[in-house]
This record gives structure tokens, sequence and C-alpha cells, in this order.
């Protein structure tokens, strides 16, 4: 039996997910933390965030995020596609500044207009 607190919401559920029956949770206060709890244990994701450097622009860097969330063995595959990106303002949120990350099928896109 595998404790997890959940993450979806503030709310922080206590999980216990039993990896020998299914991966059965229980503790959840709402379907999100069922679901949550099975993919933890299964194939843990996580949405990246982080910034990059930017020319021309009101600030110096610009705050990116994956457009979904990615295996988490991929993170830091993922952080060294954004080490030596240099943006050029203007930027747009939602722009896409690194595509289909490591081949996950997810961007990294601006989280902010600059």
């Amino acid at each position: 039996m595998k404790e997890l607190i959940c993450i979806v919401c503030p709310k922080g559920c206590h999980l216990k997910v039993d990896e020998q029956n299914g991966y059965t949770v229980t503790g959840n206060s709402c379907p999100r933390g069922a679901e949550y709890g099975k993919i933890e244990l299964t194939n843990p994701t996580r949405v990246i965030t982080s910034t990059v450097a930017v020319q021309g622009g009101a600030h110096p860097r610009c705050p990116v995020k994956t457009s979904k969330p990615i295996p988490k063995e991929l993170i830091f595959e993922a952080m060294k596609t954004l080490d030596d990106l240099v943006l050029d303002a203007p930027i747009r949120l939602g722009q896409v500044v690194v595509k289909d990350v490591c081949g996950t099928g997810a961007d990294f896109v601006a989280a902010r207009s600059l």
C-alpha cells in the first residue's frame, strides 16, 4: 500500500493506493483524486514551468510552461532544451517557444506577453 498526498486541488487528501488490487485508491474526496493516485504510481507526469531569456523586452526573462504534462523522467532532458534559448520580443501569451519537447507532443509555450 502506497500513501500519497493529492496535489490536484488545495484540499490535499491523504490517499492510499493498493498496488496489489488494481491500483485501488482510497482517501480521496473526489474522482480526480482517484485518477491522480493511480496515474502517479503507473505513469507519473508533470507540467514544467520555467523562464527563458528575452532580448528587447520590458523584462529580461519570460515565463514558460509545457502545454500538457510530460513524463516525470523527462523533466531534466526537457529543461535542457531551454538552456541556450533566447527569445526576441515581442512575445505573445501562448506562443510556442519549443515545439514537441522530447518527442512528447507537448510544447513549451509563453505564459506571458512581453
